[in-house]
């Protein structure tokens, strides 16, 4: 479904991104490990096309979407949810979900309105309610209702439960391992690393711009993975 074959980014004169390749199948879900810094974020802004790759290619179902605008690559049925969120706070929740939505990829809307409320039922209970008046776990259920309403068959979720409380927390990671269980492929950042492993099928951790452990995720050395991570 998706391959990213050897990226390489820069910021300026900054080499961020050193030549990285990894694939993701249908209904698999990837997990992306690596300390602050280390090129997650730049990895997956390259990919929705924030950022211009300085060579390699990344092409979903076999087509080059490399440097492509982001509002193309995501009518192609990848669903983004950034780092901070992006609500639109001047907007309600009712209308953040709904200027997003539109079938996906061969008309699929398999991800309705009532079918979001059923996921975030919290969100049911403020749909009037502007952005900025939601909480930080409400803005990140509102973040993932909103990419869902696009009827993705890839969710990109960066950084989905930071600065949460705990019980939101648990809340987002059950939400992930129930959209994992329908078959929609996922592609996860998050530091709590154990729970990205346990919920995915394969991982991968970068470290200044290199793939430095790849596999299934049962199957990566704990160990290894402690001092990679600095945990």
């Amino acid at each position: 479904m998706l391959e990213i074959q050897a990226l390489h980014t820069h910021y300026g004169d900054s080499h961020i991104l050193r030549g990285v390749s990894l694939t993701l199948g249908a209904g698999r879900a990837l997990g992306l490990l690596g300390r602050n810094g280390m090129g997650k974020t730049t990895l997956i802004r390259a990919l929705m096309g924030y950022l211009r790759p300085t060579s390699g290619h990344a092409k979903w179902l076999g087509e080059d979407i490399t440097a492509r605008p982001p509002e193309r690559i995501a009518r192609l049925g990848i669903g983004y949810v950034p780092e901070g969120r992006g609500v639109f706070p001047n907007l309600s929740v009712r209308e953040n979900l709904v200027m997003s939505a539109r079938a996906g990829p061969g008309g699929r809307r398999e991800w309705t309105f009532d079918r979001v409320m059923a996921t975030f039922p919290r969100l049911a209970e403020r749909l009037s309610h502007g952005g900025q008046q939601l909480s930080g776990g409400e803005q990140q259920m509102l973040s993932i209702g909103r990419a869902l309403m696009t009827n993705p068959k890839l969710l990109i979720l960066d950084e989905a439960t930071e600065g949460l409380a705990p019980l939101i927390v648990a809340e987002i990671w059950r939400v992930i391992a129930g959209l994992r269980a329908t078959g929609l492929s996922t592609l996860v950042v998050d530091r709590n690393y154990r729970q990205v492993l346990a919920h995915s099928d394969d991982a991968v951790v970068l470290e200044k711009g290199l793939i430095v452990m790849q596999g299934p995720a049962a199957a990566l050395d704990p160990t290894e993975l402690a001092q990679r991570l600095g945990v």
